[in-house]
């Protein structure tokens, strides 16, 4: 399987795992998102709790130019550290939501 393939089902992987977590609330969905042909994966909430409209991406991964970004997580789960450990290199992962300056502070790729 060539890196491209291999990350596409590492990050797919990973959202399918957490999306099956014990996520329990009346009247909202967990929706996955995955844009394969953009290379674009999300976890989405959708619905209305009571009067009030739920609407919101809980993780977002785009994976471009052989490196996964992790786009957005509103999670307590480190999914950088979950990439390194299904083998993806520090160097292949971009915390896309650090800005560029201070991603050359941390273990990953800068961009």
């Amino acid at each position: 399987m060539d890196k491209l393939n291999q990350y596409r089902e590492i990050v797919k992987r990973l959202i399918k795992e957490y999306a099956h977590d014990d996520y329990r609330r009346n009247g909202v969905d967990r929706e996955l998102v995955f844009d394969l042909e953009n290379d674009h994966y999300q976890i989405i909430n959708v619905g209305w709790e009571n009067d009030h409209r739920i609407y919101g991406c809980i993780l977002h991964f785009d994976i471009k130019q052989g490196k996964i970004w992790l786009q957005y997580n509103g999670t307590e789960i480190d999914f950088a550290e979950e990439l390194v450990k299904q083998g993806v290199p520090k160097q292949n992962i971009v915390i896309g939501f650090h800005s560029p300056f201070m991603r050359k502070f941390t273990e990953y790729a800068v961009s």
